[in-house]
């Protein structure tokens, strides 16, 4: 959890997480507006401003229980121009957004490394905004309602069985919550225990650095 911390950590991680949730719900909105709905953008919505996309309470929950959420981004499927695909393509957008900065973020710690330009703190930075990007994504793809894996999952499902799609959105969230609460409780996170792997892999790849 967030607040185990030390101080000086946070000071460097508050920062970097707001504007990866930000950028996250900023690439929603701009996804939606390119495909036709312009829900968001009337909203606000279509900004990087933090105040724009942070819920208050999603945000303690990050800090104190280490899960949280940002505002979702307001989506009306009607206005869309291929519906299904296209809130598809809405829900991967913020995935994808958390990839390409997790990947700058690579880059960068491989190249100021390289070239002997990383101090300590410049090196937290960046492995903090890389990581957190890294799990940011892979977190939203899994298929779980609220996540935006359901999304794109169900959006593929709708096709071939749309009764389990239904399912999938009805009872995701009780899913999700549910272990998110053994993972609180007992301090085995199933949820990580998935991510992990995955996480380390694009950290190796992206930064050359196992953690």
């Amino acid at each position: 959890m967030l607040f185990r911390l030390q101080p000086e950590a946070l000071v460097l991680l508050i920062p970097t997480l707001m504007f990866a949730l930000s950028f996250h719900e900023f690439a929603h909105a701009w996804m939606a507006a390119k495909c036709g709905d312009m829900t968001a953008a009337r909203q606000g919505r279509l900004t990087l401003n933090p105040l724009a996309h942070l819920d208050m309470m999603g945000s303690l929950m990050i800090l104190f229980v280490g899960f949280g959420w940002a505002k979702p981004v307001p989506v009306d499927p009607r206005m869309l121009r291929n519906p299904r695909t296209d809130m598809m393509k809405v829900a991967a957008a913020g995935p994808a957004a958390n990839m390409i900065l997790a990947l700058i973020g690579g880059i960068l710690l491989r190249l100021l490394n390289g070239f002997g330009l990383m101090s300590e703190v410049l090196f937290i930075l960046l492995l903090f905004f890389t990581r957190i990007n890294i799990a940011l994504a892979v977190f939203n793809m899994i298929p779980v309602a609220p996540l935006d894996g359901s999304q794109i999952f169900s959006g593929w499902l709708m096709k071939t069985n749309p009764q389990l799609a239904w399912k999938i959105q009805s009872y995701g969230p009780r899913v999700l919550f549910g272990l998110i609460l053994f993972g609180y409780i007992t301090g085995f996170s199933i949820i990580w225990l998935v991510m992990e792997p995955v996480v380390s892999l694009f950290m190796m790849i992206f930064a050359g650095i196992s953690i």
